[in-house]
């Protein structure tokens, strides 16, 4: 089957799954707690640990590669995630209020080409155990975030980073070491 044809399918699965299947479907798997409000995609990419909580209006979409969320995730309301190619977050995760993870980006090679007509590179998102994404952060494709980290509100992550800081800004900096 084509791209396209898959894209048009999981459309039609996507809105035809009732939410509250959905939610039942991922308590009864993991134990995990997804309110009727959010978004989740019913996919065997999908990998939530032990009592995630997903917060209404949240979107999580799995649909290219592996999502890995660990044990007692916290996404709160209005969340954004794209596990891309694969993504891999650790145990006793927050992401506040409106976060984004995208693990995904257009390849903008080609001069001339509508960009959803190119190639969509992916090389994941790798975020550590404990750490604490504020209200408003956005975590692009390619980031790693260290252990026990706190990414103040409204911050951009874009590349690497170690264990134990605290992140601020756009682009994220080191302002404090935990």
């Amino acid at each position: 089957m084509s791209g396209s044809k898959k894209s048009v399918w999981r459309g039609i699965a996507r809105v035809a799954t009732p939410s509250a299947f959905v939610s039942l479907y991922y308590f009864l798997k993991f134990r995990a707690k997804i309110s009727p409000k959010a978004e989740v995609e019913k996919t065997p990419n999908l990998q939530l640990g032990h009592d995630c909580h997903v917060g209404s209006f949240a979107k999580i979409k799995a649909s290219d590669g592996v999502l890995k969320i660990g044990n007692r995730g916290r996404i709160a309301v209005g969340a954004f995630i794209d596990g891309g190619k694969g993504t891999t977050i650790g145990d006793n995760f927050i992401a506040g209020p409106h976060v984004h993870i995208v693990a995904a980006n257009y390849s903008y090679s080609r001069k001339g080409v509508h960009l959803e007509d190119m190639d969509v590179i992916s090389k994941g998102i790798t975020i550590g155990d404990h750490v604490w994404l504020g209200a408003g952060v956005t975590v692009t494709d390619g980031a790693e975030i260290g252990d026990n980290t706190i990414v103040v509100a409204n911050s951009l992550v874009t590349r690497k980073f170690p264990p134990d800081v605290v992140l601020q800004g756009n682009p994220a900096k080191i302002i404090a070491r935990r």
